[in-house]
C-alpha cells in the first residue's frame, strides 16, 4: 500500500499556460480586434499618451481594454465555453471552434477589469521578483531568517568553520556579515554555490531543532528529515514519517519556519487539510494563517 503524501504550495500558482496549437494559431502578424479610441474626457493624460501594454510571446491577437493595449494568445479548444488565463506570460484565451470572434471580442470586453487586474498583479509580482535578485558578487545582500546578510569574500579564510561563517551581530545594528572563504577572482557560480551550501547546512541544523521541538507538543514522531529544493513547494510529509522542507526557507523569519515545520508535523495525526488538521495546527501555531500568507513573499529570492 503506497504512503499517503501531503505538500504545501510555495505560494498561490497562477494556472499553467498551455502553449497555443500551432495548427491553430493564426499567424503571427498580429490582429486589432479593437477600434483605436480617442481620446475621453476625465481619462488621465499619461494613459492616453503612453496607455499600459501587455503582450503574451506568442500573441496572435490583439484587444484595447480600458485604454490598455492586451497582445493575447488566442486558441480554438474542445470546450464549451470562453476561458480566460493570465500567466506569467499574459494572457491566454480559447474558445469552442463555432464561437464566432466577435463574441470573443464581447467576451473580453465583458472581462476587461478582470484580466487587467491579474495582468497588473502579474507585471508587479515580476517587477519585485526581479528586485529581489541577488547579485552574487562581494557585497551581495540576501534575507536570512528575517535579517539582511552581507557576503564579504574572505581571501584568507579568517574564521574556522567550512567554506563561510556567520559574524556576531553588529552593535551598531548594521546587517550582519557572512564572510566567505573566497579569492576576490571568484565567479559569481563559486559565490553563489559557497553561500546556498552555508545556508542549506544552517538549513539542516534549524529544521532538525524545530521538529524536535514541535513534535512532542503534537504528540508524534518524526523519523527522517530531508532537504529539498522544490520550486512550488515548501514541504511535505509521508505516513510513515518522512519529512521533507525547502531548505530556501531560511529566508524568512524564525516564525514563519516554524509555521511549515509544524503544518508537516500535524499531517503525522491528520492526513488531510480538513478543519482537524488546521485546528491541529492552530495548537501550536495560533497565527498560523498570517504566517502562511508570508510564503507567497514575492521578494525571497527564487535562485
Amino acid at each position: 500500500m503506497s504512503l499517503l503524501r501531503y505538500t504545501l504550495d510555495l505560494f498561490e500558482p497562477f494556472e499553467a499556460v498551455a502553449p497555443v496549437e500551432p495548427a491553430q494559431a493564426a499567424p503571427k502578424k498580429i490582429v486589432n480586434t479593437a477600434p483605436s479610441q480617442p481620446f475621453v474626457a476625465g481619462q488621465p493624460l499619461q494613459q492616453a499618451i503612453a496607455p499600459a501594454a501587455f503582450t503574451h510571446p506568442q500573441a496572435n491577437r490583439e484587444v484595447r481594454l480600458d485604454g490598455a493595449v492586451v497582445a493575447y494568445a488566442f486558441a480554438r479548444a474542445k470546450r464549451r465555453t470562453i476561458g480566460f488565463v493570465v500567466g506569467p506570460d499574459g494572457l491566454v484565451v480559447r474558445a469552442p471552434r463555432w464561437t464566432p470572434l466577435y463574441e470573443v471580442d464581447a467576451a473580453l470586453q465583458e472581462k476587461g477589469p478582470w484580466i487587467l487586474r491579474k495582468l497588473h498583479e502579474t507585471r508587479e509580482r515580476h517587477a519585485r521578483q526581479e528586485n529581489a535578485r541577488i547579485d552574487w558578487r562581494d557585497g551581495a545582500t540576501l534575507p536570512y531568517l528575517g535579517e539582511t546578510l552581507v557576503v564579504q569574500l574572505d581571501p584568507g579564510h579568517g574564521f574556522a568553520a567550512k567554506g563561510a561563517a556567520l559574524q556576531a551581530s553588529d552593535p551598531a545594528g548594521g546587517p550582519r556579515v557572512l564572510q566567505v572563504g573566497l579569492p576576490h577572482s571568484a565567479s559569481t557560480a563559486q559565490i553563489r554555490d559557497a553561500v546556498q551550501a552555508w545556508l542549506m547546512r544552517q538549513a539542516k541544523t534549524l529544521f532538525t531543532e524545530r521538529l524536535d521541538y514541535f513534535a512532542p507538543l503534537l504528540g508524534v514522531k518524526w523519523q527522517k528529515m530531508s532537504l529539498s529544493n522544490a520550486g512550488t513547494r515548501w514541504g511535505s510529509a509521508r505516513a510513515d514519517g518522512a519529512i521533507r522542507l525547502n531548505w530556501r526557507l531560511v529566508h524568512f523569519s524564525p516564525a514563519v519556519v516554524d509555521y511549515v515545520v509544524a503544518h508537516e508535523l500535524s499531517h503525522l495525526r491528520v492526513m488531510d487539510h480538513s478543519p482537524r488538521f488546521w485546528d491541529t495546527v492552530r495548537s501550536v501555531v495560533p497565527d498560523y494563517a498570517s504566517l502562511r500568507g508570508q510564503l507567497s513573499d514575492d521578494a525571497i529570492p527564487k535562485w
